[in-house]
């Protein structure tokens, strides 16, 4: 799978990325895995056309020592589909300015 991983996580980044993720994503439905929804503005043209499929969302993993960001780009309404596929390079850089952002927001450094 690509992903980012960050790791080396003290307690407190741990503590500040959770907190953080329940109040923009909600609680974990699965332990430590939020749905971070990806800006409408980055879809490519197939993603457009399958409304039925929307939003969609890169999924994150939190754990105690380390958060991932998969790069693939998912939907909830659909355990396959064409839509679903490795994001592309905007989504990509997207994906990038949103994890520089909540970590300069958190005062996390890595």
């Amino acid at each position: 799978m690509k992903q980012i991983v960050i790791d080396e996580l003290r307690p407190s980044d741990y503590k500040a990325l959770k907190s953080y993720l329940n109040d923009q994503f909600g609680a974990a439905a699965i332990d430590g895995i939020y749905w971070l929804p990806l800006d409408p503005g980055t879809l490519t043209a197939k993603q457009r056309e399958h409304a039925d499929c929307q939003p969609f969302y890169f999924a994150v993993e939190l754990e105690a020592d380390r958060i991932s960001f998969e790069f693939l780009v998912r939907t909830k309404h659909r355990v396959r589909c064409s839509c679903m596929a490795y994001a592309t390079r905007d989504q990509c850089d997207w994906l990038m300015r949103k994890v520089d952002s909540v970590f300069q927001q958190l005062d996390i450094q890595y």
